[in-house]
């Protein structure tokens, strides 16, 4: 009996075996995906993992049959199903969740419920009310309904409940149906007839047109313009085009259908779009500095795997990116240039297509499900044939599940950066970290890039596990802005402040950029406009109903919103609790930042770029173009902004309140304080005159300020790693956090303290907590801490494993059955 291990995009740890039908025997093979019932009605897709032969009494029980086979050719390799496993051990996932967010949403097929008729059903509805009356209407009327339109169409508490009774009865029954979500896109073409494809009937044709049909004559002369110079003298061209050419509707072209003069037929294009390259890579010169950081990567890539280049903002490290992606492409190898925010591929995948044209594909989280399939399908495509398809891959950090063939090279910039850091849900993944394991599997090289290094990374440089670059001068020799630390305790003291926030320095430094016709970054690293209402009588502040968190006043909404569980209400009008109408704004966001800047500076044109206001698909372009261009004066933003971003106009950055960054309870704020302070300044002076940098704070003398303002990250390397050793924190110890949830306190607690208990067991007092953490409760659920440091000296995958199996104790005991364990190895 020839069986599958089928691995299903569920939250389980395990495969299911699957016996195969002879029929599908020759189309099996690992990678390709499958549909199979699961349960008792339900059909999944699932990847094949493991095709193998086993005896029929082997399993004791009847295996399920795979149903269908649906591709031709495997889309996932067996070193892709490596790295999910490794992700799965190593962060301690269930396997099921790393192919859930591993593959695009369209290629997981599952089955649709839907409510019909029963056939044997006599149509005896006695006894039965109205609703089971409107119900049988309406499936009369549309044969099948979904359990959604069922709930629309009756007024039922518990509709599942509703329906089962009636499934019951044998007045309705339960049916499953598949369809395959994704739809490839295509555009209408005109193609001309043969009996006209000759200069003789195309001119009789014209004579006859200009006579008694002009709007058709224009029609076609708009498809021979479209046409232009291309080989084949009447080429198939969209009528789209030609439509817009000519003005005109799609009568006239049915006109000319009619008439047997053109076809019209469906082409399948691509939701990407293309572009040739405008320049050539060899015209990209490179500076001494910058050929020799090159020679020194391409040095130690003989010995390492790993090489992190250290260069100074605006020191030109993309540059030497796009000369490595050179030699990888020659050598025939795909390149994977990661990067953090889908902020930064504006730019980055402008200047890549720029050089390297149609072989640049992209892939973030702002493209559709259909354009994600066709990214993977592309990629796929230049596994077959390295001409075709896509063989760089530019993408934020879900790019690494992409299923490369030939992976050379894999380029991570602004390696530090936390968004690379998969949070919100299992599997909690560092794609930078994956990164490297992936390229241990295709035995290609990596290259993480920083200005301010991840203080874990640069330690594994110096401990000679990574190789080192460094790349201390700016590109042409630009000097470093100019840093400017305004103390706000003192311009509070002599009268020296405008608008609630803002120092006469740096009032008169934005006018001075203003009037010299450049450009301002303002960084505010807090969105909203207000951070919280209070009154000034009894000291009450609005909090979220389902949090312990302040409301965020938002007044582009005018409402008080939470960040955390998209809870909003309305500005209360008087305090509940005193009922006092003195209730006042305290702190403020980006969008009052926006507010002062536009009332100080009436005439300069302000943009805000932040969560609310890049939600829409193509936001982050359009503004980015808009500042690139000089249509934007002032643009303020969050942390968006301090991510490498290359805008030559900058003479002025501003950071309103560097305190926000300074005070933050995590062992990482000092070394996050410092590289975004230095990465924000670095947006100033990239390309004429040496930009200024004012930076706004009540605490100037505060060590991250001052390496900021020396530039001096080594002083802030061996600051942190003596204050981490001390309180054994990575890079010197491994951590693994656990929130334990549940909606009750007292279960939060007790489940805590005992799984707390299980550990100390086997680790000791490697074990911290459980303590509530900054916020107790988030979405009514009430949230306690416990966290594990283990040495790096110590057997990390032993002492991991206990924890995996103290973890799988706790969750099998049944008094915890509702208790959210969530597992976050090396949080970040």
């Amino acid at each position: 009996m020839k069986c599958a291990e089928i691995l299903l995009p569920l939250p389980l740890q395990e495969t299911f075996t699957y016996q195969v039908p002879e029929d599908l025997a020759d189309k099996l093979r690992v990678g390709v995906r499958v549909i199979v019932p699961f349960g008792k009605k339900k059909y999944y897709s699932g990847v094949v993992v493991r095709v193998f032969d086993s005896p029929d009494t082997e399993f004791g029980y009847v295996l399920k049959s795979i149903l269908y086979v649906i591709d031709e050719r495997p889309i996932v390799s067996e070193i892709q199903l490596s790295l999910w496993r490794w992700i799965s051990s190593y962060y301690i996932a269930n396997i099921g969740d790393v192919m859930n967010i591993a593959l695009p949403a369209l290629f997981k097929i599952s089955s649709e419920t839907y409510i019909t008729v029963n056939p044997d059903f006599l149509g005896e509805v006695d006894g039965f009310d109205d609703r089971v009356y409107n119900l049988l209407d309406a499936l009369n009327e549309n044969k099948k309904l979904t359990i959604k339109q069922v709930e629309s169409i009756i007024d039922v508490n518990n509709v599942y409940k509703f329906i089962q009774a009636l499934v019951s009865s044998g007045v309705v029954d339960f049916v499953e149906e598949i369809k395959n979500p994704y739809r490839p896109k295509y555009e209408d073409v005109v193609e001309i007839n043969e009996p006209f494809r000759n200069d003789t009937a195309m001119n009789e044709l014209f004579n006859s047109l200009e006579k008694r049909s002009y709007r058709q004559m224009e029609f076609m002369l708009a498809y021979f313009k479209c046409a232009g110079a291309q080989s084949d003298q009447f080429p198939s061209i969209p009528l789209k085009l030609i439509q817009n050419e000519v003005k005109c509707d799609r009568a006239i072209a049915n006109a000319l259908v009619k008439k047997n003069v053109i076809t019209i037929s469906k082409r399948k294009v691509d939701r990407i779009e293309k572009s040739e390259a405008s320049d050539c890579i060899d015209n990209l010169q490179l500076t001494d500095a910058q050929s020799l950081a090159l020679e020194e990567i391409k040095t130690g890539m003989v010995d390492k795997n790993v090489i992190l280049l250290h260069g100074v903002t605006s020191s030109g490290k993309t540059e030497i990116y796009f000369k490595l992606i050179e030699e990888a492409v020659k050598n025939k190898k795909q390149v994977l240039l990661l990067l953090p925010d889908i902020a930064l591929t504006t730019q980055i995948v402008a200047r890549t297509v720029n050089y390297f044209g149609h072989r640049v594909g992209v892939l973030h989280s702002k493209f559709n499900h259909n354009e994600k399939v066709e990214i993977w399908n592309s990629v796929l495509d230049n596994n077959a044939d390295f001409d075709e398809g896509c063989n760089i891959i530019v993408g934020t950090r879900s790019s690494i599940f992409l299923p490369f063939n030939n992976l050379g090279l894999i380029i991570v910039d602004d390696e530090h950066d936390y968004s690379y850091k998969q949070n919100e849900f299992s599997p909690r993944y560092n794609a930078r970290d994956c990164a490297v394991y992936l390229a241990g599997l295709y035995n290609s090289k990596v290259v993480l890039g920083s200005a301010t290094p991840s203080i874990e990374s640069y330690y594994n440089a110096k401990n000679n596990k990574y190789g080192l670059v460094t790349l201390k001068e700016r590109y042409g020799g630009l000097t470093p802005p100019e840093i400017r630390v305004v103390d706000m305790k003192d311009e509070k003291r002599f009268d020296r402040i405008k608008a609630d926030n803002y120092s006469v320095e740096l009032i008169d430094a934005i006018k001075a950029a203003l009037d010299a016709k450049r450009q301002v970054l303002v960084f505010q690293n807090r969105r909203g406009f207000s951070l919280r209402l209070e009154c000034e009588v009894c000291g009450w502040v609005p909090t979220c109903m389902n949090c312990d968190v302040s409301l965020i006043y938002h007044k582009v909404f005018n409402q008080m919103r939470c960040h955390y569980c998209g809870y909003h209400t309305e500005i209360p009008g008087v305090c509940p609790h005193c009922h006092s109408t003195n209730i006042v704004m305290k702190g403020f966001g980006t969008e009052k930042v926006e507010e002062d800047l536009q009332t100080l500076f009436p005439d300069a044109v302000i943009k805000r770029m932040d969560l609310d206001t890049t939600r829409r698909k193509n936001a982050f372009n359009e503004i980015i173009s808009e500042f690139t261009s000089g249509k934007i004066d002032i643009l303020v933003g969050t942390q968006m902004i301090t991510k490498g971003l290359d805008f030559e106009n900058i003479l002025l950055v501003a950071v309103v309140n560097a305190d926000t960054l300074l005070y933050y309870p995590d062992f990482r704020a000092f070394e996050r304080a410092f590289q975004e302070l230095t990465q924000v300044s670095g947006r100033a002076g990239r390309k004429k005159d040496r930009g200024k940098v004012i930076i706004q704070t009540f605490s100037p003398y505060h060590s991250a300020i001052v390496y900021t303002v020396d530039n001096d990250y080594e002083k802030m390397y061996y600051s942190q790693i003596i204050e981490r050793q001390a309180h054994k924190y990575p890079p010197l110890y491994r951590l693994i956090n656990v929130k334990v949830k549940h909606k009750d306190p007292a279960v939060v607690n007790e489940a805590s303290k005992v799984f707390a208990s299980l550990l100390r067991q086997e680790l000791g007092d490697r074990v911290l907590g459980p303590e509530y953490g900054s916020i107790p409760r988030v979405n009514n659920l009430y949230i306690k801490d416990i966290m594990v440091k283990i040495e790096r000296n110590k057997n990390f995958a032993a002492l991991k494993s206990k924890f995996v199996d103290i973890y799988t104790a706790f969750l099998m005991k049944p008094q915890y059955k509702g208790v959210m364990v969530v597992i976050d190895v090396d949080p970040y």
